[in-house]
């Protein structure tokens, strides 16, 4: 048995992608992406909750906000980065772990964190992160 818990936002970004594989990628443009983030646990609190939906809601935009409206390609803990949809869900589910690890977001012990990026409604990208 397992519960899930997910929270959403947006993130709109400017980057380029380095490598032949991009194509026009490779020239700076920008991306808008909805951004789902989804907590899981094994059992339920003493509450009966996952998270508190309000604090993985506000933690999830306190890390989307850090990127959004930004040219990726500038930023220093991003040098050197290739900027895909799956390594930004990537990053954004290891920030989101680090403040569950944290005890940031309440609930139960957390078994797992889903990052989902929906570039359109046809494409998206995911991470998992095991707790």
């Amino acid at each position: 048995m397992t519960f899930a818990v997910t929270v959403r936002d947006h993130l709109m970004i400017a980057h380029s992608l380095r490598g032949e594989v991009f194509g026009p990628a490779q020239r700076l443009h920008g991306a808008t992406y909805v951004v789902d983030a989804s907590f899981r646990a094994d059992e339920l609190d003493e509450n009966g909750i996952v998270v508190d939906i309000g604090r993985a809601t506000d933690a999830l935009r306190d890390i989307v906000a850090a990127l959004s409206y930004r040219n990726l390609d500038d930023e220093p803990d991003l040098q050197g980065v290739n900027t895909t949809t799956e390594r930004l869900c990537q990053i954004i589910g290891d920030r989101l772990a680090s403040r569950v690890r944290d005890g940031a977001l309440g609930g139960a012990p957390p078994t797992g964190i889903g990052v989902t990026l929906h570039e359109s409604h046809i494409a998206s990208a995911s991470y998992e992160v095991q707790m």
